[in-house]
C-alpha cells in the first residue's frame, strides 16, 4: 500500500486537468499492445491502419511508451500549467526538458528493457536532438489518432471532471477521493493506494497539491507520476469510457439538406467516424471532386475539420455539426 498525506495547503492545491499528453501515452500503449479492448474496438479497427502504414508504431512511440513495463519516462507527463493546456503548450515543455532530465528518466527503462540500445541510446547521448525527433512524432500521431476524435474525447473527460467537482462540493474531498477508483480510499488525512505492486508514493518524494488526471484510454489500474518540487500526477479512468464510441444520433437530416443541400448533409452524416475524401466517396458515392468541393465549405463554414499527416488527410464532424444534427427535430 502506498499512501499520500495531506496537509491544508496540499487540499487547497488538488486541481483537475485534462492533459493532452496523457491521452498521446494511453492511447498509444494501447494501440501499441494488439489487445481487441471491447471498450475501444471502433477507434482501434480505424486508428491502428493508420498509424502503422505511418511507421509509428516502430518509432520512438514504441521505444518511450513500451507496453510490457509499467514506467513511462516522467518528462513525457510534464505538469500542466492550468486545467485544460493545449497539445502545443505540453510538447513545449517536454521539448525543453533537461538533458540531465531526460537521461535520467530515462534510466529505469534500463532496468526494465535490459539495456538502452538502438534509439533509446540514441536518446541518451544526445538527448535534444531526441527531444526534436519525438515532438515531431507525437504530433504526428495526434493528428492521425487523436485529433479528429478530440471534441468526443473532451466532452467525456470535461463531464468526469463536472461529476467530480459537483462530488467535492455536495460530499466533500473524502467521498471524491473513496469514489475516484476501488485502489484509492481517503482516511487519517492520508491518500492510500490499494495496490500489491510497489510504489514510491510519498508526499516527501513530490510538491504540495495533487493533479488529478481522467483519461479515456486508461486501463483499469491507476497511473502515479511524481518529481521533486512538483504536484503528483494520478491518472485514472474517466467515467462513461465505455459509451464513448457509440454511434451518435442524428434527427436532424431533412431540416438540414433544406438549408446546406443534400451532399453536404450526407458528407457530415457520414462523418461520425473522421475519414479521407477517398473514404467519403465511397461511403456517399459522391465524386471525388463533388466530396473535395463540399469538405472545403463545411470546413469554412466551421462544420468540418482536416488533420493533415503527410499525405494523408483525415476529415473530422466537429461539435457545432453535431449539435446541428441533433438539435432539430425528424420529419413529422
Amino acid at each position: 500500500m502506498a499512501e499520500l498525506s495531506f496537509s491544508t495547503d496540499d487540499l487547497a492545491r488538488m486541481r483537475f486537468c485534462v492533459s493532452p499528453m496523457w491521452q498521446v501515452g494511453t492511447s498509444f500503449r494501447l494501440l501499441h499492445s494488439g489487445v481487441a479492448d471491447p471498450l475501444h474496438r471502433p477507434w482501434l479497427d480505424q486508428v491502428r491502419p493508420r498509424v502503422t502504414a505511418a511507421g509509428l508504431d516502430r518509432g520512438w512511440l514504441s521505444d518511450l511508451f513500451p507496453t510490457a513495463a509499467r514506467y513511462v519516462p516522467d518528462f513525457l507527463n510534464p505538469t500542466p500549467p492550468g486545467p485544460a493546456p493545449t497539445l502545443n503548450e505540453e510538447l513545449t515543455a517536454v521539448a525543453a526538458t533537461t538533458p540531465e532530465r531526460v537521461r535520467r528518466d530515462l534510466e529505469p527503462l534500463r532496468h526494465h528493457e535490459g539495456d538502452l540500445a538502438g534509439r533509446l541510446g540514441a536518446f541518451h547521448a544526445d538527448p535534444r536532438r531526441g527531444l526534436e525527433r519525438l515532438v515531431e512524432e507525437i504530433e504526428a500521431y495526434w493528428e492521425l489518432a487523436l485529433a479528429p476524435y478530440w471534441a468526443r474525447i473532451r466532452a467525456l473527460l470535461d463531464a468526469d471532471v463536472r461529476h467530480r467537482a459537483w462530488q467535492a462540493a455536495e460530499h466533500g474531498a473524502e467521498h471524491l477521493f473513496n469514489d475516484l477508483h476501488p485502489l484509492a480510499k481517503w482516511h487519517d488525512n492520508a491518500l492510500r493506494l490499494l495496490d500489491r505492486r510497489p510504489r514510491t508514493f510519498t508526499r516527501a518524494a513530490a510538491g504540495s497539491g495533487l493533479l488529478l488526471i481522467p483519461c479515456a484510454f486508461k486501463g483499469p489500474g491507476l497511473s502515479t507520476l511524481l518529481a521533486p518540487s512538483e504536484p503528483p500526477q494520478l491518472a485514472y479512468r474517466a467515467r462513461g469510457t465505455g459509451t464513448l464510441w457509440e454511434p451518435r444520433p442524428v434527427t436532424g437530416t431533412a431540416a438540414l439538406a433544406a438549408v446546406l443541400g443534400r451532399t453536404r448533409t450526407l458528407l457530415l452524416t457520414a462523418l461520425d467516424a473522421p475519414a479521407t475524401t477517398t473514404e467519403l466517396a465511397a461511403r456517399t458515392g459522391a465524386s471525388m471532386a463533388a466530396v473535395s468541393q463540399n469538405l472545403t465549405a463545411l470546413r469554412d463554414a466551421g462544420l468540418v475539420s482536416a488533420h493533415r499527416t503527410g499525405r494523408t488527410v483525415l476529415y473530422a464532424r466537429t461539435e457545432s455539426a453535431q449539435a446541428l444534427l441533433t438539435s432539430l427535430p425528424p420529419p413529422p
